[in-house]
């Protein structure tokens, strides 16, 4: 995301979407009652002699709409908003509807901006310079592509060997097997993007060896792990681990994932931990808080400021933790709001 202009005054934010995880950040960012100010197209009603309302062209043009209901579409990768039309060269109170894709530009105007929001907002503009990572979790009969993304992973493919079990056919299905993994990649991925190789056994060695020769730059950034499970269950094992190359270790759904699965050790375990709001927000008051995890969805729905200050306050780490993987379905089954602690406070 880029941040194009910002009027403290107004309370206003102009930014242009770059990359599809910005989408899923102006999703958690973006309330009720918020002015949207974009470029959109919308009929121009003419009158005619026979007295009723001609429809026209789409015209272009720029309106401010009050928002009333957001939504966002991982299929599609795009927002929606349906609101009230504020100002512009027509139809002033009338319901519009905003479709921001990458590419768009819009302004956002608040009468207050949450600490949480700002903060997201510079976490987003901070990330969309880092590369995606793509990931080929496979074995002998299956392998499954995925997208790590700002908002969690996304699955995009899945690949079956059609392996025959006869000895003399092995090679040639192998081979035809790596070249469709291969194929469903270049059409994924962009040439020396962080690519992670895992699953059990040695077919990852060997995937990783037919794409090194068949399609070096593709390969040219390939990590190669080992993990009990493949598909998108040995993906989040390998991330719930904190293993891999530097560029999954420091990614936003890795440590969140990361930190999640510590939480629910410690609550196994009867250890360092707490959840649910009151306990947490007594927590952060008394300065026991190492790691509060908030679920995106809690941000969106109520003003967390005062917890995450006092989190901060005491040199806290604060993790928003997106809904759209698994670890955060597990802390929304906790409430939602949940903290890894130094000590215990009673």
């Amino acid at each position: 995301m880029r941040l194009l202009d910002q009027d403290p005054v107004n309370g206003s934010m102009r930014v242009q979407i770059e990359t599809e995880d910005d989408i899923w950040h102006l999703f958690n960012v973006i309330d009720t009652n918020d002015i949207l100010t974009a470029s959109t197209t919308r009929r121009d009603e003419k009158q005619t002699d026979k007295l009723r309302a001609e429809r026209a062209e789409k015209k272009r043009m720029t309106l401010s709409v009050r928002t009333e209901k957001i939504e966002f579409s991982d299929a599609e990768l795009r927002l929606r908003v349906l609101g009230t039309i504020t100002e512009g060269p027509q139809d002033i109170g009338q319901h519009h509807t905003l479709i921001f894709e990458v590419g768009e530009t819009l302004t956002i105007t608040k009468e207050r901006w949450r600490e949480t929001q700002l903060e997201r907002l510079r976490k987003a503009v901070f990330e969309s310079k880092r590369p995606m990572v793509v990931f080929v979790s496979l074995d002998q009969d299956e392998a499954s592509i995925a997208v790590l993304r700002q908002y969690g992973l996304k699955e995009m493919a899945t690949i079956r060997s059609m392996r025959s079990g006869k000895q003399y056919q092995e090679k040639e299905t192998a081979s035809v097997y790596h070249d469709e993994i291969i194929s469903k990649l270049a059409a994924t991925a962009e040439e020396g993007m962080p690519l992670v190789i895992l699953g059990p056994g040695f077919e990852k060695e060997a995937l990783a060896e037919s794409g090194k020769r068949t399609a070096p730059l593709l390969f040219s950034k390939a990590h190669v792990h080992h993990t009990g499970q493949s598909g998108m269950a040995g993906i989040n094992e390998l991330m719930k681990k904190g293993m891999g190359a530097e560029i999954l270790r420091e990614s936003r759904v890795a440590a969140e994932m990361e930190s999640v699965e510590k939480l629910m050790e410690e609550i196994g375990k009867d250890g360092l931990a707490t959840y649910g709001p009151k306990q947490v927000e007594d927590a952060a008051r008394a300065g026991a808080v190492e790691t509060l995890l908030i679920l995106d969805s809690r941000i969106r729905e109520k003003d967390h400021d005062a917890v995450v200050k006092d989190a901060e306050s005491q040199k806290g780490n604060v993790i928003i933790v997106s809904e759209k993987h698994d670890a955060g379905r597990q802390l929304a089954a906790l409430g939602g709001i949940a903290a890894i602690l130094r000590y215990r406070t009673g």
